[in-house]
């Protein structure tokens, strides 16, 4: 397996089992975290995005992209398309990976937790209110965000190894407690699709539908906002 795919697998995994993890760790029902809230939630994703991309990089993608709608920003802006495809199903199936990890780890409280919809949302996102146009701006105004200031930290500490992978924490964690609240901010392609295939196909206890009717959004908004990064970016 190419390097970089590996680092790209692998990063996407520790995201999502961290990520994810820490929404069932607040979610579920009888985990010692429950009930501790959006903060909670929002900072334990902070730091699963940055030990993903510290682990990305270990095992060989100095992209550390862990993100479809990342790498297609870093595609229009610089005009090298080769890495969309790879990369995407590498980020896919590290998600999907992760996912049934956090199912795993947690198999004892899917089913002391009655509800649904709190299940499928420790594997991915929902809107608080479903408004699909809305939904969807939201989402491409998450992804811009990520990807053009995203973009700008890594050149403005391209020097300075390490700082950026703590930055890339710090950015999430601000979108997260900042735009957040709408949909759950996907913010990235396979972070939600990855899970949600993973929620339709594992034996989780009583666990409803997958919600295949949003699903688009949390796909299409965040490669919406980042082709609109990109175009900025390779404008400036």
């Amino acid at each position: 397996m190419d390097k970089r795919l590996l680092g790209e697998f692998m990063g996407t995994l520790v995201l999502i089992l961290m990520g994810n993890g820490v929404v069932a760790n607040v979610l579920l029902r009888k985990s010692k975290g429950e009930g501790a809230g959006w903060m909670v939630i929002a900072t334990g994703w902070a730091f699963a995005v940055m030990c993903g991309i510290f682990t990305a990089v270990a095992f060989g993608s100095a992209d550390a992209h862990l993100n479809p709608a990342v790498t297609l920003g870093a595609a229009i802006s610089t005009g090298d398309f080769s890495k969309l495809g790879p990369y995407f199903a590498a980020q896919v199936a590290g998600a999907m990976a992760g996912a049934a990890l956090v199912w795993i780890h947690y198999l004892p409280h899917w089913r002391e937790t009655p509800d649904a919809a709190t299940k499928l949302a420790c594997f991915c996102t929902s809107p608080a209110i479903r408004q699909p146009a809305a939904n969807l701006m939201s989402e491409i105004i998450g992804t811009f965000v990520l990807v053009l200031v995203g973009t700008v930290i890594a050149q403005k500490t391209a020097n300075a190894p390490g700082m950026g992978q703590y930055l890339w924490g710090c950015l999430v964690w601000a979108i997260g407690l900042s735009l957040g609240g709408t949909t759950g901010y996907a913010i990235n392609p396979a972070r939600d699709l990855g899970p949600r295939i993973v929620h339709a196909v594992l034996p989780i206890a009583k666990k409803g539908d997958s919600d295949w009717g949003y699903a688009g959004v949390p796909i299409l908004g965040p490669l919406i906002g980042a082709a609109l990064a990109g175009v900025v970016l390779r404008m400036i």
